[in-house]
């Protein structure tokens, strides 16, 4: 399958089209880079969580994961303990997964003790500019996001493989996936 016209006409990546939602987050997010900490931090989190799940049960729950998660102030989470973990475990605004939950946190107190030093791994996987894939072109894997959870796991982060690193690369910009004829041009 290739792009297809979405609402206004204009050709998307497919899996944009199901919800708005999804348009949204493709239009204006998905593929943009993220440079911060926090951000990088917010989005290897909810990718994490989007593991075994739909994306769009993530996305509906967003607000829920950053009102639940301080903001995805790594600083702030990586402070977290028992109590908070029950306390995330009773909040129907986010996914109330225990490993994922504490992986969370363990994450934060990970990416708060590397500070920029995490940002600087994350996006040194930033891939080269290539040509957009067609939709069968689009993996689910790469040797460089197999590299990247590698990295991330010796630096003691969880619940991150070859799929959920990729996933995080095409989420912060690190690879362009949007498809070819896609509408959406990318900054950066």
């Amino acid at each position: 399958m290739s792009v297809l016209p979405g609402p206004d006409g204009r050709p998307r990546c497919p899996w944009a089209l199901g919800t708005p939602d999804y348009l949204a987050y493709h239009d204006d997010e998905w593929g943009r880079p993220v440079t911060s900490v926090s951000g990088l931090y917010e989005r290897l989190t909810l990718e994490a969580f989007q593991s075994g799940l739909a994306w769009i049960t993530i996305l509906r729950k967003r607000e829920g994961f950053r009102r639940a998660f301080a903001g995805f102030d790594p600083a702030v989470v990586a402070g977290f303990g028992d109590d908070d973990v029950e306390r995330l475990m009773a909040d129907a605004g986010i996914v109330r997964n225990r490993l994922k939950i504490e992986a969370a946190i363990a994450n934060a107190r990970v990416v708060d003790g590397l500070g920029q030093e995490f940002a600087d791994l994350v996006l040194g996987f930033r891939q080269p500019p290539r040509p957009r894939p067609t939709a069968d072109q689009v993996p689910a894997t790469t040797p460089a996001s197999v590299a990247l959870a590698k990295a991330l796991k010796a630096r003691g982060v969880r619940f991150v493989g070859p799929t959920t690193a990729y996933a995080l690369m095409q989420a912060v910009g690190l690879v362009d996936d949007h498809l070819e004829g896609c509408c959406v041009v990318l900054d950066g």
